[in-house]
């Protein structure tokens, strides 16, 4: 019946506290993994380390106690017989050159985790010797003193039991072991006196022990916690450095391949250009039936085809090529003056005949009296283009491309290509300016290019020091700015000589560059 009592009882708590258990338990696995996975990695490192500060400490405090140790053994001369002092003086020097040995012995070579167990105990035992040596003034030289002197030899013991707790703190056993013989033997003496003060006087000792035990205990988790602590943070910097290590090596590993593609373009780019002439010349000779009529029409129109796309695919790896100048920094400007306006032109009239086949109005908006700009002129022309080219893309039939520039108040000049198109998606608007990056619009509409023409014209104007924003939204056309600094604006007397100069030398061109 009390088995079936205490089973029913067990069955009562256990559905009591089952939802406790249940929520509880895997946070106890957690914080038990967690546990077990230190106790692996770094449990063992860090008592070593515990035990090595130990025993430096031990050796760093070792002139004290033997100073401490002739001190009293002189001292007690004054009542105790030369014969017992120097006995007693020669065991405890004997115990502490034995744990300075032990100490010195443990430096001598590299130690493993699996010898610490061993060093604690054998640390332990010496320290327990010492502690026997220093009570033994307490029975030795107790008999001739007086009140007097006998205090002194009690108040001299808590002194050196003070002094061990302060030194070894980190190791309870071993800690026990030397202040815990002292304080029973101090406690022991001073009850054998049966008088109130010295009763009171083993009381204060036991409990001080206590109170010193216990700080020590606490100095003891500190010194393991900073311990721990400077594992982790040892561990945390080494894979920190690994990481950075390979972080290093994936960046080399990058750049030789940017290199590499780099190389492999410009070497195909020239290798297919060669091709290309003469695929792109022969279709001309067919399409203009330069040696006689073709026999049949439609061959004509091949050969059209044939130049179209021939075209098209030069002007692609043109493209690549020169995108693959800009990233590699190969790509070198000729600083020279520049009206923008012409540049706008100029542009303007090589694409007059694709705006005209969509019947798009293509405006100038730009003060003939703007200053001139100092840059790279066919990397100018080459910007325009593009954004021309693109405005025209995607702007619809019968739209409308505005092109201005103005001089801001800080001295940028901003030039503005805007059309009236069906816009750019705000998420897309950042990778616009990506190499390859194709819009949704263009790859839903099927619509030619591949994404080089703005990465182009950003890489272009980095190199000049400006900047490419777009403004769009979707409906409403888009709007690309590109802002050349205020130090390409040729404005006081210095850009108007400059500006004058209708053609310069190699030589005045490096001179301009330079002071520019």
């Amino acid at each position: 019946m009390r088995m079936k009592s205490n089973l029913k009882a067990g069955l009562d708590r256990h559905s009591f506290y089952g939802e406790a258990q249940a929520a509880v338990l895997p946070i106890r696995a957690s914080i038990l993994a967690d546990d077990l996975v230190w106790e692996r990695t770094a449990e063992a490192p860090w008592k070593l380390e515990l035990l090595t500060l130990f025993l430096r400490n031990q050796l760093r405090v070792a002139p004290a106690m033997p100073i401490l140790t002739v001190m009293l053994a002189f001292t007690c001369l004054l009542w105790v017989s030369p014969i017992v002092s120097m006995f007693w003086l020669v065991a405890t020097l004997g115990s502490q050159a034995t744990q300075i040995y032990l100490c010195t012995i443990f430096f001598r070579k590299e130690r493993n985790s699996s010898e610490q167990h061993d060093w604690i105990g054998m640390m332990s035992a010496s320290e327990l010797v010492q502690g026997v040596c220093w009570v033994l003034p307490l029975f030795l030289f107790w008999a001739g003193a007086n009140s007097l002197q006998g205090a002194y030899l009690v108040a001299f013991t808590m002194a050196i039991i003070a002094v061990r707790l302060l030194v070894v703190n980190n190791f309870m056993p071993v800690l026990v072991a030397g202040t815990g013989i002292m304080t029973i033997g101090v406690a022991m003496r001073c009850i054998a006196q049966a008088e109130p003060i010295y009763y009171a006087l083993a009381g204060l000792i036991i409990t001080l022990e206590v109170f010193f035990l216990f700080v020590a205990r606490q100095l003891g988790d500190t010194a393991r916690d900073m311990v721990k602590f400077k594992a982790q943070k040892d561990t945390l910097i080494d894979e920190l450095k690994l990481e950075r290590d390979k972080a290093e090596a994936e960046k080399t590993k990058a750049e030789e391949a940017n290199k590499a593609k780099s190389i492999f373009l410009a070497t195909m780019s020239h290798e297919l250009r060669t091709p290309l002439n003469a695929i792109m010349g022969f279709s001309e000779i067919l399409k203009r039936e330069m040696f006689g009529p073709l026999t049949v029409p439609a061959y004509k129109d091949y050969a059209g085809d044939i130049h179209h796309s021939g075209r098209y695919l030069l002007d692609l790896i043109n493209d690549i090529l020169d995108l693959s100048r800009i990233e590699a920094g190969r790509r070198d400007i000729q600083e020279e003056p520049f009206d923008i306006l012409s540049c706008v032109q100029s542009a303007q009239a090589l694409l007059n005949g694709r705006a005209a086949e969509k019947s798009i109005t293509v405006s100038v908006d730009i003060a003939p009296s703007l200053p001139k700009l100092m840059g790279d002129l066919r990397g100018v022309n080459q910007i325009l283009i593009n954004l021309l080219t693109n405005a025209i893309k995607f702007t619809p039939m019968g739209g409308k491309v505005a092109v201005s520039a103005t001089h801001t108040s800080n001295g940028a000049i901003v030039v503005s290509v805007k059309d009236n198109g069906p816009g750019i998606p705000a998420q897309e608007i950042n990778s616009a300016l990506d190499s390859f990056g194709r819009g949704s619009l263009a790859t839903k509409q099927a619509i030619d290019g591949a994404g080089l023409g703005l990465p182009i014209v950003k890489g272009l104007m980095d190199l000049h020091g400006g900047d490419v924003a777009i403004h769009s939204k979707e409906g409403e056309g888009t709007e690309v700015l590109i802002t050349f600094p205020a130090r390409r604006v040729l404005t006081g007397p210095r850009g108007e000589v400059i500006a004058a100069q209708s053609v310069q030398s190699e030589s005045q061109r490096k001179l301009i560059a330079i002071t520019g």
